[in-house]
């Protein structure tokens, strides 16, 4: 594929990574995945696959009549704080990629908002800042965000427009690329004058209650879309923020963009962000423990009962081997559960033994960052698999491709044949998105009495359908939901939850 040279050409890039700071355990260049290929067309096709911004891009740009060249595509599974090395690697990717378009009229670029490092804690702000370096003040630049961006003032004013997702679980992703793409046409044809007002409620909206389709933010939301459709409204991003980065401008944010109208703009962003604070006491903690979760749990009318380890969120940076829940499962005798946990020793192990071997040994709670500690699991080795699977449907993340590496579930040794106690136990960390990662695995879920899922709203999605009840549960980890179990060093001072 080549270019038309009488038609517009914009840079794309796509660099998401979402930073845990409270996880010790960095993110590794070796750990992001790269989407190499070696001709414009075959990359364009890569770039369509799923329901990401970057398909997005590619649907929104044919439609407005522009060629987009990719520059870098680059992703990791959240974690620790992302190392210098690979942080400039990625930037000096994506800018090198940039100049090497010729006659470039714009760029678009993806990034999560809430990438991390120890040099740069606002580093999707720094990737902007070097991109506007090397560019200049005058080309378009158009950026979308995850719904958990902490968004600073500083990324809004180096931007044309920021457009952040609106949905979480976030199923408009590939929408919202969409929207970026066709403003950028619109702006290069001199249709529109952007300008956007960036507002931040001086408070922390808590990952439990980000979940925008339900009340206290499904209203706000609803609210934010229909603001969108008003003529010259250009965009409306109403974003959760993202908690388990310890950063100046941490926590919830609402950018409106209009056509030429920064005062509209203003007091637009300003009524939204009102109506967020109006409803900060409606987002104080309440949730069962592990012990009582799983003892209710067991006590349903109606089965399944998926239990979320909020304290797990491998989606917001966990290691994905926290064991409280398995404890309590094995504590309560509980009957009817699977769990995944991430431990290659104990996949090596399982394999070891073979299908049908003898499993007994410690799984879980072995990574620098774990809560927990292992739990003892004793039983037999059910299958092996490879850990491959593919999800169809819209999900949390628009992925459609998944590899959990290979892949072990273990029944342990209380199992009977209509109630079964499993352990899936991984060699890659996973986000639970997709209900495949257990049906992968030959496991029905429709048959089993509790599921487990490592997540807080993200999994919401994939589990929903399938399950009588959801319950999150206040584990302890990494991604636990109470902020008091965390020390903020460099967030900005007055954040309601973090200062009161």
């Amino acid at each position: 594929m080549t270019t038309n040279a009488a038609r517009p050409v914009v840079g794309v890039g796509y660099i998401i990574h979402e930073s845990n700071s409270f996880n010790a355990e960095p993110t590794l260049l070796e750990e992001f995945r790269f989407r190499q290929v070696s001709d414009l067309q075959s990359s364009i096709e890569q770039w369509s696959i799923g329901h990401t911004e970057a398909a997005g891009f590619v649907e929104g740009a044919s439609e407005a009549g522009y060629d987009i060249i990719p520059a870098i595509h680059a992703v990791a599974t959240p974690k620790g704080a992302v190392e210098s090395k690979a942080f400039e690697l990625l930037c000096t990717r994506l800018i090198d990629g940039l100049r090497a378009i010729p006659h470039m009229d714009g760029i678009l670029l993806a990034l999560h908002g809430a990438m991390y490092t120890e040099e740069f804690p606002q580093a999707d702000e720094e990737i902007v800042r070097r991109v506007r370096r090397a560019f200049g003040p005058d080309i378009p630049f158009v950026v979308t965000h995850d719904f958990h961006g902490n968004i600073s003032p500083e990324i809004v004013e180096m931007t044309n427009v920021l457009i952040t997702y609106q949905q979480c679980p976030h199923l408009d992703m590939r929408q919202r690329g969409v929207h970026a793409a066709l403003l950028m046409g619109s702006i290069l044809a001199g249709e529109v004058h952007p300008v956007q007002a960036l507002v931040k409620p001086p408070m922390l909206w808590n990952l439990v209650f980000q979940n925008t389709y339900e009340e206290p933010l499904k209203s706000i939301t609803d609210a934010s879309i229909e603001l969108e459709l008003q003529p010259g409204i250009l965009s409306v991003s109403v974003a959760g923020g993202y908690q388990y980065n310890d950063v100046p401008y941490i926590g919830c944010s609402v950018i409106v963009v209009t056509d030429d109208d920064r005062e509209r703009a203003q007091r637009e962003a300003q009524r939204l962000a009102d109506l967020m604070w109006e409803r900060h006491e409606m987002t104080r903690l309440n949730l069962p423990d592990a012990e009582t979760a799983v003892r209710e749990a067991m006590q349903s009318d109606s089965f399944p009962v998926s239990l979320f380890d909020v304290g797990d969120n491998v989606g917001g940076g966990s290691p994905g081997d926290e064991t409280t829940l398995l404890h309590e499962f094995l504590r309560q005798q509980a009957s009817g559960w699977v769990i995944a946990l991430y431990d290659p020793e104990a996949v090596a192990a399982a394999k070891a033994a073979g299908i049908d071997g003898v499993f007994d040994m410690p799984v879980g709670g072995k990574s620098i960052s774990t809560a927990g500690k292992p739990a003892g699991v004793k039983g037999k080795v059910r299958s092996l698999h490879n850990g491959q699977f593919i999800e169809t449907a819209v999900r949390h993340g628009g992925q459609r491709y998944w590899n959990m590496g290979h892949t072990a579930v273990i029944e342990e040794e209380h199992s009977t044949p209509d109630d079964l106690n499993l352990v899936v136990l991984t060699t890659e960390r996973v986000c639970p998105m997709s209900i495949h990662q257990l049906v992968s695995c030959g496991i029905y879920p429709e048959r089993q009495k509790i599921l487990v899922a490592k997540g807080t709203v993200a999994p919401r999605a994939a589990y929903e359908p399938v399950s009588a009840k959801v319950v999150l549960v206040d584990t302890p980890g990494t991604t636990s939901v109470n902020p008091k179990r965390f020390q903020f060093r460099r967030a900005r001072p007055g954040i309601w939850e973090l200062s009161s």
